[in-house]
């Protein structure tokens, strides 16, 4: 009975439960303070961030609970969080590039400078943000490449993603072509491709560039950048359509072979 009783096999049992209770239960203050359950916005940011405190909290709990348990049978503690530290300072220099990943990876989530589904360019590599982790950032390309990056070498962010961006369509007429006319078509033109893709803004420039066997004319439109590749395929064929059917020329290289 006494055995039972002992402070020292009593203490860890109250210390392992306490535990558990504490990581329970600051779990679900981390996530009500998140609201994860209603969250409409940012999910995945929110949840990112959530379990990186959850993780945190939990290992300063256990850590707690051992040092306790520890110090119940008699050994010196604190010698041992000075040795600890000591071994930890070894580590964190023979592991710098990987604290050094963890570190921007935390400051990328926590800023939100991008998240996945993203249209981002980073490092002149562009592409759309995978599912990563706190060590490395993945991107696919357009063309299928998937690019692993370390976060400590990202240098450079533009992320297309954080708002609507202008997708600009050039195109050639010949210098014999009624300039007024094809102002004209291509005003209407703007007209009906906002009504038909639902755009919030699309218009004909004017002229652009006089160039050396054509009149370069220029059509903005803004969209999203995921949407730009299709959009601005769209658009090219509407004009052409549109050119045939009114006659207006769209000039190209000719060779023309004299016979000696």
């Amino acid at each position: 009975m006494e055995k039972i009783l002992k402070k020292e096999f009593i203490v860890p049992i109250v210390v392992i439960v306490i535990c558990m209770f504490l990581c329970v239960i600051s779990k679900k203050i981390i996530y009500r303070i998140f609201n994860l359950k209603n969250a409409k916005t940012n999910l995945a940011k929110k949840r990112t961030i959530a379990n990186l405190i959850n993780n945190i909290v939990k290992f300063s709990i256990v850590l707690l609970g051992i040092l306790i348990v520890l110090e119940t049978y008699g050994i010196d503690t604190k010698s041992l969080v000075a040795s600890l530290g000591v071994v930890g300072i070894v580590i964190g220099l023979a592991l710098q590039d990987l604290l050094k990943d963890f570190i921007v990876g935390i400051s990328i989530i926590f800023e939100g400078e991008y998240l996945v589904g993203d249209y981002v360019c980073i490092n002149d590599f562009k592409g759309e943000v995978l599912p990563s982790n706190l060590r490395t950032t993945k991107i696919k390309a357009y063309t299928g490449e998937v690019k692993i990056i370390y976060n400590r070498n990202i240098t450079e962010i533009i992320n297309y993603s954080k708002g609507s961006t202008n997708l600009i369509v050039d195109i050639d007429v010949s210098y014999d072509s009624d300039i007024k006319k094809v102002k004209e078509i291509l005003d209407d033109l703007c007209i009906k491709l906002k009504s038909d893709y639902k755009l919030n803004d699309i218009s004909c420039l004017g002229i652009e560039q006089l160039a050396s066997s054509s009149i370069k004319f220029r059509i903005v439109a803004l969209s999203n950048y995921s949407e730009q590749f299709a959009l601005g395929r769209n658009i090219r064929k509407e004009i052409v359509l549109t050119f045939n059917e009114n006659n207006i020329t769209i000039p190209y290289n000719q060779v023309v072979v004299h016979n000696g």
